[in-house]
This record gives structure tokens, C-alpha cells and sequence, in this order.
């Protein structure tokens, strides 16, 4: 079988990308070969191709989340079958394909309520913001909490969550434009990050107190921000740095703010297990059949025409999820 793809032939910018055409291999021993239908769009693709996350090796595959399709089946796997639809998330490397060969046990079965273009819109953004609200930091019902980039594709589903466990969801912004589309998913507060002090408004909105927990997925240009946002004993989770990395921390600080807390939790701790990755999923797909979470699929590109997409995302033009089709 032969199929498309995409590969980058070395860090840099989107014209680093390349569209060929591959043969591909029977299934082996626990594999699958998968026919995608739908391919995910996320930040850290970028992180990949612009060398911020370098790969082993290049010229190398791109792309951690897709839907598709089963067309076969290697030895030793028994619990998926050739027409199943699936779905999977962070990898291994290559979803940016037509078809691929991938170990069975990062597949999730999709239920009839999921459509493939949601759920390759969904996979990482959908279980990052589960564990955020469930592991990392427990939201509860009358917590006041802050999301930075509350108009992404994860942001959006953080706000919509929280706010069904209960939560008080302020939001930061970029444009009025993003800002409405933050209101309309949960938010109850939006700062325009460009206009105010976000920290200054976020303890306007607290009577001074500040908030218990920051989910900051922006990085080096809201860090210092996150810090003074929190309430004592308050915790900050940095889960992304699209602004680039976080500059050293003096420890000592923390200290001084309220004796603060800082994490950063990783996909992959949280998705090792076979068992948790399907147990995250399948409240991931409740929580999106039952009507608490809408994804805003803004943006279908083809998939030869990624660089675009990749353009697109690094320069912040995009809001909600993106997707490419092959």
C-alpha cells in the first residue's frame, strides 16, 4: 500500500515541510494499519518542527493525533478488527499521513457520538484538559479560577469543564474577537491581556485575594503574570510554552509570593497506562456526547497544505481547533 505524508527534512520554519509518497508494510506483531480520516493540529507540532522539542532523527514523520479508520490488523492483536474506528493521541510521531502503521495499544475505539473530525480535533486537547482539572488540580464547585489563552483549543474546553464542575472561570484574551468566543464557551471574566494588567484585574475580580490555581499554557510571556495571580498556597500549572521557555525561577520567590506552588504536567505521564489512557477518553467522549463540552473545529486545512496550517497556529490566527484532511 502506498499512501501521503508529511515529513520535515530538518528543524525550522513551515517550509521545512514536505509532501511525499511512502510505501507501506504489512502490519506487524501488535501493530495496525490505520487509514486516517482526520488529523489533528497542535502546538507542539510546531515545538517539533521548529526543533524546540528536537526529534531523533531527520528527515522525520510529524503529527501526534488523528481518527481513522482500521484496514488491517498484525498478529497479537485481538481486541481491535479491520472497519474499526479509533482514534489516538501523542504518538508515536506521523499522524501528518494518509495511512500508517501503529502499535495497537494507543488506539481508542470511538463511539457512534464522536465523528472522526472531532475526534482528531480532540484527542490531546480534550485529555490535557482532563487530567488539568481533575488530576493536577481538582477543580471544585466555588473555586475561582484562571485560564490564560482561554480562546485556544484547549482553553476552551478548560473553561467549558470548569465551569460545569462549578467553577468561577476568568479568562485572558488577545482580541475582543477571542474574547467573545471565551464568553460563549464558560468563561465568566475575559481579560484583554493586551489592554490591562492581567494581574491587577484578576485581583479586582477577587476582592484582592487572588486565585487557588493558574492553567497557563502560553509560557515565558505569562509567567510572571501567573505568579501574582495566585492566592497563598496557590498552585501554577504550566502545561505549554508557546511563548517560549520559562526563564529560570528563584525558588526564594515563592516563598515570598504566599508560599506558592508551580507544576508541569506532562501528556504522557498521564496517558502512559493503557487503563488510564481509555479511562481519560471515555470521559472525554461522555463529557462531549452529553453536551458539556462543544468543540469549535474553526479551521479544516488539506493536508498538503500544512505549511499553512503550521503558519496559521505560530502566528496566533487561529481560534478554537484546527484540523487537516487527507
Amino acid at each position: 500500500m502506498h499512501a501521503h505524508r508529511i515529513v520535515m527534512t530538518e528543524p525550522g520554519p513551515p517550509e521545512v515541510l514536505r509532501y511525499e509518497r511512502v510505501a507501506l508494510d504489512p502490519p506487524g506483531p501488535g501493530e495496525v494499519l490505520l487509514r486516517h480520516t482526520a488529523i489533528g493540529l497542535n502546538y507542539i507540532d510546531i515545538q517539533h518542527r521548529t526543533g524546540r522539542y528536537p526529534l531523533p532523527q531527520y528527515p522525520s514523520p510529524i503529527g501526534m493525533e488523528a481518527a481513522g479508520v482500521i484496514e488491517a490488523v498484525g498478529p497479537g492483536v485481538g481486541d481491535l478488527g479491520p472497519g474499526q474506528r479509533v482514534a489516538y493521541a501523542a504518538g508515536p510521531i506521523g499522524a501528518y499521513a494518509e495511512a500508517r502503521l501503529i502499535p495497537a495499544e494507543r488506539l481508542v475505539p470511538l463511539p457512534a457520538g464522536i465523528d472522526d473530525a472531532t475526534a482528531a480535533a480532540v484527542m490531546i486537547k480534550g485529555l490535557t484538559a482532563h487530567y488539568l482539572l481533575f488530576t493536577t488540580y481538582p477543580v471544585r464547585r466555588g473555586d475561582t479560577i484562571l485560564v490564560h489563552a482561554a480562546a485556544g483549543g484547549v482553553g476552551l474546553l478548560l473553561c467549558q469543564w470548569a465551569r460545569h464542575l462549578g467553577a468561577r472561570v476568568i479568562g485572558t484574551a488577545g482580541s475582543a474577537e477571542k474574547a467573545a468566543v471565551a464568553r460563549a464557551h464558560g468563561c465568566d471574566l475575559v481579560i484583554l491581556y493586551r489592554q490591562e494588567d492581567v494581574a491587577d484585574a484578576v485581583r479586582r475580580a477577587t476582592g484582592g485575594k487572588g486565585v487557588p490555581v493558574v492553567y497557563d499554557g502560553v509560557g515565558k510571556d505569562t509567567v510572571e503574570a501567573s505568579l501574582r495571580c495566585l492566592a497563598p498556597r496557590g498552585l501554577l500549572v504550566s502545561y505549554g510554552t508557546p511563548s517560549g521557555a520559562i526563564p529560570p525561577l528563584d525558588l526564594f520567590r515563592l516563598n515570598t509570593l504566599g508560599s506558592l506552588y508551580v507544576t508541569s504536567p506532562a501528556f504522557a505521564t498521564h496517558t502512559a497506562e493503557r487503563g488510564e489512557l481509555l479511562a481519560r477518553a471515555e470521559a472525554l467522549f461522555a463529557a462531549l456526547e452529553s453536551g458539556i463540552l462543544t468543540l469549535d473545529i474553526r479551521a479544516a486545512y488539506p493536508l498538503q497544505e500544512a505549511r499553512r496550517a503550521h503558519a496559521d497556529l505560530q502566528g496566533r490566527r487561529t481560534i478554537g481547533a484546527s484540523i487537516l484532511l487527507p
